[in-house]
C-alpha cells in the first residue's frame, strides 16, 4: 500500500543519500607555526611533502612522523614528485626559484632561479620529462627540463595560472583564475593550443582529472565545481560545493572527486559514469583545510590546517588582516573511508 511521503521521511531519505562514507581518522601534528599551501604525496615511498612557511616538511605515512625538513624554500607553494628521476621540485614563491631535492635523501640537488615571478603551483609531466611552474605575477609558465634541471622555455598564459594536471599523453591543463578559463598546453610543442571558458565557474583554483574518461574537475570561488570534457572543452555540468575551496583531488579507483573547502568541509562528487555526476557526501573537516592530496595506495586524504587566534583590527597598512595561528597547532587531517 502506498503511503504519503511525509516531511520526516523526506529528511530521512536525504540523510541516507548523504550518509557519511568518510571521516577524520587521525591528525598528524607537524612542528612550526607558519602558513601553508599545497601538499603532495609520494605514492611510491609513502611520504607526504607539505609546504609550510619557508620550509617543506616530509612525513613518513607509515609512522606519521616528520622525517625531514627541507629548508630555504622561501614562500613555498607547490611540490611536484618525479619518482622516475628520484627528484622533487619545489616552488619558492618569494625567491622566484625552484628547489630541486633528492626524493629519498631530501638532499639539495640545485636551487634554480627562474625569470618567472612568484611561482606557485608546479607540475611534473612524466610523458615529456618537463616541469611546469605557474607564475602568478608574470602570468606565465616556466618549463624546466627535469633531467638536466635547465629552463627550456617560458609560455605566456595571458592570465593568473592556478593548479594544473596532465593527461600523461602529451597534454597539460591549467586553470586561469582571473579569466575563468582552462588552457591546454601541448607538452611537446610547449605552447598553448586551446583556451576554454568554464563559465559559470568564477575564479577557478584547484583542478583534478579523470585521465581514463578525459574529465576535468575545476573548483571555483563561487562555490561550484565545473566538470569539463577534456577532449573539447565543453562544460558538462556544474555542482555545488562548500565555501572557501582551493583544492580538489580525484581518486581514480573510486571515481570520486573531493573538493576541499576552507570553511571546514569536503564536498564529495561521484562520477557514476562519464556523463553522470552527483554530490554524494559532505565531510566535516576544520576551518583552514582548503588544500588536499589523495594517497593512491590506501585512498587516504590529507588536508593541512591549524587553529586560529583572534583576528586583528584592520589598519591602513593591512586592511584585510588574517587571524594569527595558535602555537603548535599546525596539523594534517587524515580522512579515510569509513568501514
Amino acid at each position: 500500500m502506498k503511503k504519503k511521503l511525509t516531511v520526516l521521511s523526506l529528511l530521512f531519505c536525504v540523510t541516507i543519500g548523504f550518509s557519511q562514507n568518510h571521516h577524520i581518522a587521525r591528525k598528524i601534528n607537524v612542528p612550526g607555526d607558519d602558513g601553508w599551501d599545497y601538499l603532495a604525496v609520494d605514492n611510491i615511498n609513502q611520504h607526504l611533502f607539505i609546504s609550510h612557511g619557508n620550509v617543506v616538511n616530509v612525513v613518513d605515512l607509515k609512522t606519521d612522523k616528520t622525517i625531514a625538513t627541507i629548508p630555504n624554500t622561501k614562500g613555498v607553494h607547490g611540490i611536484a614528485i618525479a619518482n622516475d628521476l628520484n627528484k622533487a621540485f619545489i616552488t619558492d614563491g618569494k625567491d622566484n626559484a625552484v628547489t630541486i631535492v633528492n626524493l629519498t635523501t631530501f638532499a639539495l640537488i640545485e636551487k634554480l632561479t627562474i625569470e618567472g615571478q612568484r611561482p606557485d603551483a608546479v607540475l611534473y609531466d612524466q610523458f615529456s620529462h618537463k616541469v611546469f611552474t605557474y607564475n602568478a605575477k608574470t602570468t606565465d609558465a616556466t618549463v624546466i627540463d627535469a633531467t638536466t634541471n635547465k629552463v627550456v622555455k617560458t609560455i605566456p598564459l595571458g592570465g593568473k595560472p592556478e593548479f594544473s594536471v596532465t593527461n600523461g599523453k602529451g597534454l597539460i591543463y591549467v586553470n586561469i583564475e582571473d579569466k575563468n578559463q582552462i588552457k591546454t598546453i601541448d607538452a611537446t610543442k610547449l605552447e598553448v593550443i586551446n583556451t576554454w571558458s568554464i563559465a559559470p565557474g568564477d575564479e577557478p583554483s584547484g583542478l583534478a582529472m579523470d585521465v581514463e574518461n578525459n574529465r576535468l574537475f575545476a573548483v571555483c570561488g563561487n562555490n561550484i565545481m565545473v566538470i569539463v570534457d577534456a577532449t573539447n572543452g565543453k562544460v558538462m555540468t556544474t555542482l555545488p560545493i562548500g565555501e572557501g575551496c582551493d583544492g580538489v583531488a580525484f581518486d581514480a579507483d573510486k571515481k570520486l572527486a573531493f573538493s576541499s573547502n576552507g570553511l571546514g568541509s569536503i564536498t564529495v562528487v561521484k562520477e557514476e559514469n562519464p556523463t553522470t555526476f552527483s554530490v554524494i557526501e559532505t565531510i566535516p573537516t576544520q576551518k583552514g583545510a582548503r588544500t588536499i592530496a589523495v594517497n593512491k595506495v590506501n585512498h587516504e586524504l590529507y588536508l593541512p590546517t591549524a587553529e586560529f587566534g583572534v583576528k586583528p583590527e584592520p589598519t591602513a597598512e593591512n586592511p584585510k588582516p588574517r587571524p594569527g595561528l595558535k602555537p603548535n597547532s599546525f596539523e594534517i587531517l587524515v580522512v579515510t573511508p569509513s568501514k
